[in-house]
């Protein structure tokens, strides 16, 4: 008699349409999909969104009963880190790439412990992940990989409106003014990825979207071209698959994308 397979859909609420697509891609691979909904307070820093980001569990619940997910995992602060919780996963690799790492230096361990934990809790044989935070799916496939947590990690392309603006809970944080601006980072990612993959110079590329990026009103953290699965820095096209990644700030809302060259 088969068993039965499990697929986990880890998220932390606001949920929106790249969500969906993700339960909608786990029901396809899963006999049964699992979708958390944590708001994980360790991956935030002290001056970060933790109070404000969005919180719309019965609208969440709602969007997931019709797309028919089996279960919805929703554990409180206390079940996941109960008095005395003492331990915590520092990962390198990926985690180290001086990416979001280097902005938001707390970040991965809170994710990756709260994965892990979560892996663990559902016992899912599959984790469903958006590209969209690329850097975050890299750490996450090798958290499985060396802990040997028997789930296999798969990313799915990420969602965008009509106009190339990747879905994200944060987005509800822009402006009316800064919606219109938002699209810029996945215009420019698109040019800077076109250029390189016509053999121009990455570097002087890169500047020039970097450029692009500040005149459009955006605080830039950062735009790198990595190898793609390493994240390793690249300088020509010949070094390997190469994606394309960006954080910026426009206002108050911080904003990611990344694009495959």
């Amino acid at each position: 008699m088969r068993r039965t397979t499990i697929a986990l859909v880890p998220t932390m609420g606001a949920l929106h349409a790249g969500h969906i697509a993700l339960v909608k891609f786990a029901s396809r691979r899963a006999d049964r999909v699992v979708v958390s909904i944590f708001l994980n307070p360790t991956q935030f820093a002290a001056h970060e969104d933790l109070t404000s980001y969005p919180r719309t569990l019965r609208q969440d619940i709602s969007w997931l009963a019709a797309a028919r997910t089996d279960l919805v995992w929703v554990p409180s602060v206390d079940v996941m880190y109960p008095a005395g919780f003492a331990t915590r996963i520092v990962p390198e690799g990926s985690a180290t790439a001086g990416l979001e790492d280097a902005f938001r230096p707390h970040f991965f361990s809170g994710v990756a412990t709260v994965v892990a934990k979560l892996f663990i809790q559902c016992r899912p044989d599959i984790a469903i992940f958006g590209e969209k935070d690329y850097q975050q799916l890299k750490v996450v496939t090798q958290l499985a990989r060396d802990l040997d947590l028997k789930t296999r990690v798969i990313g799915v392309p990420t969602i965008r409106e009509k106009d190339g603006l990747a879905l994200s809970s944060r987005n509800a944080y822009l402006s009316a003014q800064e919606r219109t601006v938002a699209p810029v980072l996945h215009r420019v990612l698109s040019d800077c990825a076109k250029s390189i993959a016509a053999g121009g110079p990455i570097s002087g590329i890169l500047e020039n979207g970097r450029t692009a990026i500040t005149r459009a009103g955006f605080a830039l953290d950062y735009l790198e071209a990595r190898h793609a699965d390493t994240l390793a820095p690249v300088g020509a096209r010949r070094e390997g698959p190469i994606r394309l990644l960006v954080a910026a700030r426009l206002g108050k809302t911080r904003l990611i994308d990344n694009i495959a060259v």
